[in-house]
C-alpha cells in the first residue's frame, strides 16, 4: 500500500512591457511578459508549490527567497528541478500534476505539448503525467483586464511504505 499526498500551488504575476513571457518553461512571443525575480513563470511556480506542499516541504518563497541575487532571472525550470530533488529525497514521487493558466491571453493550445515536455523534463517523468490547461475569467479581475496572469496546479505524490 502506498502513501498518497496532494498539494495545491497558486501563483500570479503582473504583466510588464519588454519582459520575455515564459509559461511552462516555454518562451512565448509577446510584447509583455511576467514581472518577477526569476523568469516569472506562473505555471512552473504553481507546480513547484504543489509538489512542495504535497511533500510537506514548505513553499517556493521559503526555498528560493526572492531577495537573493542567485535567483534573479533564473529559469523556473531549474527551480522546479531543485525543488523536486528535495521531494524525491523525502521519498516521494510524482504520480501526476494538473496545471491551469488563468488569463485572457495568450492562447496556449499551440504551446501545450512543449510545456508538458519541459515541465516533465525538469521532473524527470513522462510528459503524460503533466496536464497543462488554460481558462479565462471572462474579463473579470486583474487577469480579465490583462494586468497579469495567474496559475494553479495540483500534484499527486506517492511514497511506498517500504521506506
Amino acid at each position: 500500500m502506498s502513501d498518497l499526498r496532494v498539494g495545491i500551488g497558486v501563483d500570479a504575476h503582473a504583466l510588464e512591457t519588454g519582459v520575455p513571457l515564459v509559461l511552462g518553461g516555454v518562451e512565448i512571443q509577446s510584447q509583455r511578459g511576467l514581472a518577477g525575480h526569476s523568469d516569472g513563470d506562473v505555471i512552473t511556480h504553481a507546480l513547484i508549490d504543489a509538489v512542495l506542499g504535497a511533500a510537506g516541504l514548505g513553499d517556493i518563497g521559503a526555498l528560493f527567497p526572492s531577495g537573493e541575487e542567485q535567483y534573479e532571472g533564473i529559469s523556473s525550470l531549474l527551480l522546479l528541478e531543485q525543488a523536486y530533488a528535495q521531494v524525491r529525497e523525502a521519498g516521494y514521487e510524482l504520480v501526476n500534476a494538473d496545471c491551469i493558466l488563468i488569463g485572457e491571453e495568450p492562447r496556449i493550445s499551440t504551446y501545450r505539448s512543449a510545456m508538458q515536455e519541459r515541465l516533465a523534463g525538469a521532473l524527470g517523468v513522462e510528459p503524460d503525467r503533466i496536464a497543462v490547461r488554460a481558462t479565462t475569467t471572462d474579463r473579470l479581475g486583474f487577469t480579465g483586464r490583462g494586468e497579469g496572469l495567474a496559475a494553479q496546479a495540483v500534484a499527486l505524490l506517492s511514497r511506498g511504505r517500504s521506506r
